[in-house]
């Protein structure tokens, strides 16, 4: 090769090996045969190739510094020698290594590792959801193997370097092409790429480090939670291999019904039905509160009912907030209370309620009503479109 490896790839005399493949991944998606279909693409390809043969290999470097045959007097020939690993061509196009442990990078992988996060479903009370509990939990995942502590092998005994590979964890496999001869990096099969072999596995555990155990755990559900919420609890989930650190457990939250209010976010809603007497001429209800249902002591403070006025005249539907009796938010404040009043008219009255209810009704100039007629009520969309249109 009469051309100067280094003006091949275009890079300094001095250019270090980060410089010298970065140019190689250049000119490689540039030339390269499945990408540039020209013929002289190819002859091209291989001379950076072999440049980049030479120059990644800091014996074979030095020896063309010297002068010399990086080849070592070898057939003058693309591909002959040591070759070049066809990991080279895979980080050329993706910036990445082909072969490798994890992560793909190169070497042996570890046994350790980071275990997977676990989630459980806890049932809670509406009351428990707005006002926190703590509850115990039974969880069943993996644990340390006490008797091998994770190393994976019995007592006495030890992981040993793996003979196929000698500890790397992967081997080289050879293919001729007309590029001349790749080389891959693929996983080892003796050692599955551990790079060391377990001779006599922990019987507890059989080598993993790790077995699955039923263990109880104390969790606070903080005040404010909801349907879906979930609770971390870092480094309660699954011990990884090898004894690897455990991941996290999350509790999610699924709030039961209530028998007299339903949530809205941080607000309450309930409805109250009144007699069409009560809510003609006034009343005062007593209803329950939501920390009604939390045990409290007999001197705790906690207002469990609280008295509400319904005006005379009210009609059915009618809405009353109040503010503050709702559900507390996780990030501080409470929501409202809201109650709809149904008023209940009667089904069956006796021939002295008829009586006097005709009475009534000639009164109040309603014995033979009209009735008022209104436009029906508008959609959400609706009433969104007149917003916006300034209706």
């Amino acid at each position: 090769m009469s051309q100067d490896l280094y003006d091949l790839l275009g890079v300094d005399r001095d250019a270090d090996d980060t410089a010298i493949k970065k140019a190689y991944r250049r000119l490689a998606r540039q030339y390269h045969p499945d990408v540039n279909p020209e013929p002289e693409a190819q002859d091209k390809f291989k001379e950076i190739s072999r440049a980049y043969e030479v120059l990644s290999d800091p014996q074979k470097r030095s020896a063309y510094d010297r002068g010399g045959d990086p080849f070592g007097g070898g057939a003058a020939g693309f591909g002959q020698g040591a070759g070049f690993s066809f990991t080279d061509i895979m980080d050329a196009f993706f910036g990445g290594h082909a072969g490798g442990g994890a992560g793909g990078g190169r070497g042996p992988r570890p046994r350790v590792r980071r275990g997977q996060d676990a989630l459980i479903r806890l049932d809670v009370d509406l009351a428990e959801a707005a006002f926190g509990v703590t509850r115990e939990l039974k969880v069943d995942t993996a644990v340390l193997c006490t008797t091998c502590h994770g190393d994976g092998a019995a007592p006495g005994s030890h992981p040993v370097p793996c003979e196929t590979c000698r500890g790397q964890g992967e081997v080289a496999h050879v293919q001729r092409s007309f590029l001349g001869e790749i080389r891959t990096l693929r996983p080892c099969a003796a050692c599955r790429g551990f790079g060391t072999i377990i001779p006599e596995p922990c019987r507890e555990c059989s080598g993993d480090g790790r077995v699955r155990s039923r263990r109880t755990l104390t969790v606070k559900i903080p005040a404010g939670v909801d349907t879906g919420t979930r609770v971390q609890l870092a480094e309660q989930g699954e011990v990884g291999p090898g004894g690897g650190p455990a991941g996290d457990l999350y509790v999610e939250i699924q709030v039961a019904p209530h028998r007299v209010f339903t949530r809205h976010g941080n607000d309450l809603h309930c409805t109250v039905t009144v007699p069409m007497t009560a809510a003609a001429l006034g009343t005062s209800l007593t209803l329950p509160t939501l920390e009604a249902d939390v045990e409290q002591g007999a001197d705790s403070g906690v207002e469990t009912e609280f008295s509400l006025e319904i005006p005379a005249g009210t009609q059915s539907g009618t809405e009353q907030v109040l503010r503050g009796r709702g559900v507390p938010g996780l990030r501080g404040g409470r929501g409202d209370l809201v109650v709809s009043v149904a008023v209940e008219t009667p089904q069956r009255l006796d021939a002295r309620q008829e009586e006097l209810l005709r009475e009534l009704a000639a009164i109040r100039g309603e014995e033979t009503p009209s009735g008022q007629v209104k436009p029906g009520s508008k959609s959400f969309f609706g009433r969104l479109r007149d917003a916006f249109d300034g209706h």
